[in-house]
């Protein structure tokens, strides 16, 4: 029987990479996302890349009610939930003194809180028939920090505190895997979606890679369960410059960030973005650079 696998935000970047590679293998999906038209887009995609079977669950990660719905709808039809990918998720630009707390806040809760509601549904069905794979798609600034990114960076920190508890507490059931894949910059419109307060819109700090090659990455942690894959050749670079030298880490990131992860050529007003509801024009699987394959 094919697996079935669930995927949060597949309607753009890695998520949409990442259920054409499983559609590849031939695998039933379950795509999830706010927007139902991005939604159908990648549904196509996957079903003419041969995917078993295609169904699409407009569903926001914050509301736990639609995403337990969408979990015994898949046990049902399927049987079985074998894999669940993670990678919803928003972004806003700004000081933190900023950025509304209204903003700010749903940046945090649709990492934090939308894990911790995923996990409340996925992991008893995994419990249930004694295996199952939880892949969260988290970040390189789960792991670093940098200024004007201060929402996402509490963001992806609390979540992977949450992911290591959770595979803390699978321990359990030795067929549950739960993994992390953290990438640095990725080709994915997540920048030019993003919310703003800071006149312009954000790019792919260099260096960038393909949405396909994150996907590879999530893809492989189901023959290769760990707990923490960093999906960049640089990210463990800056992550001990992070660490061993904090003082020259704070000096040169806030110029670094400004000259190779600001659009200098996109200028905005104050806008959330898409934090609060999706855009459907604004969905591809790639953004507007090039990406490392």
């Amino acid at each position: 029987m094919p697996q079935t696998v669930l995927i949060t935000g597949a309607s753009s970047g890695i998520g949409r990479a990442t259920a054409r590679l499983f559609a590849q293998r031939g695998a039933a999906l379950v795509l999830l996302a706010r927007g139902r038209e991005a939604l159908e887009e990648t549904a196509a995609q996957v079903r003419a890349e041969g995917a078993a079977d295609v169904v699409v669950c407009p569903a926001d990660v914050l509301d736990e009610g639609a995403l337990r719905t969408a979990v015994e709808g898949t046990v049902r039809r399927f049987g079985s939930l074998d894999v669940v990918v993670h990678s919803a998720q928003v972004i806003a630009y700004g000081r933190t003194e900023d950025v509304p707390k209204e903003v700010f806040e749903r940046v945090v809760d649709t990492a934090l809180h939308g894990t911790a509601n995923l996990a409340r549904v996925v992991l008893p069905v995994f419990r249930r028939q004694g295996e199952g794979h939880l892949v969260v798609v988290s970040s390189l600034l789960a792991s670093v920090a940098t200024p004007l990114m201060g929402s996402y960076i509490a963001a992806k920190w609390g979540q992977l505190g949450m992911i290591r508890v959770l595979q803390q507490e699978t321990r359990d059931v030795p067929g549950i895997h739960v993994s992390a894949v953290a990438p640095g910059g990725v080709n994915t419109p997540i920048y030019s979606q993003a919310g703003s307060y800071i006149g312009l819109k954000g790019r792919p700090p260099i260096p960038i890679y393909s949405p396909e090659r994150v996907a590879r990455s999530v893809v492989a942690r189901l023959d290769k369960p760990r707990r923490l894959v960093q999906s960049g050749f640089a990210n463990p670079v800056v992550i001990l410059g992070f660490r061993l030298f904090p003082a020259v880490y704070d000096a040169l990131v806030g110029p670094l960030l400004r000259v190779f992860a600001l659009a200098d050529d996109q200028k905005t007003p104050p806008t959330e973005g898409n934090v609060f509801e999706s855009r459907p024009a604004g969905n591809a699987e790639e953004g507007r650079w090039h990406g490392i394959p």
